[in-house]
């Protein structure tokens, strides 16, 4: 089951990607997941490490305060 709180950390780990024009797997290999791991963070269907959450921020370049935003 999903948390309301994981979709909007997914849809902010989304945007932020897209802006930085990542893709899912690119952004899969510099944090070292799979690509399928990415797409469910930012369909809000898997919860993940605040370490994995720092090292998205590190890797598309934004505060990690922008990746909870609204929640």
């Amino acid at each position: 089951m999903s948390d309301e709180r994981l979709k909007i950390l997914g849809l902010n780990i989304k945007i932020a990607r897209l802006k930085a024009k990542i893709s899912q797997e690119q952004l899969a290999e510099k944090i070292g997941v799979s690509r399928e791991t990415i797409s469910m963070i930012e369909n809000g269907n898997q919860n993940t490490s605040v370490v994995k959450i720092l090292d998205i921020a590190g890797v598309l370049k934004v505060e990690i305060s922008q990746l909870f935003k609204d929640i």
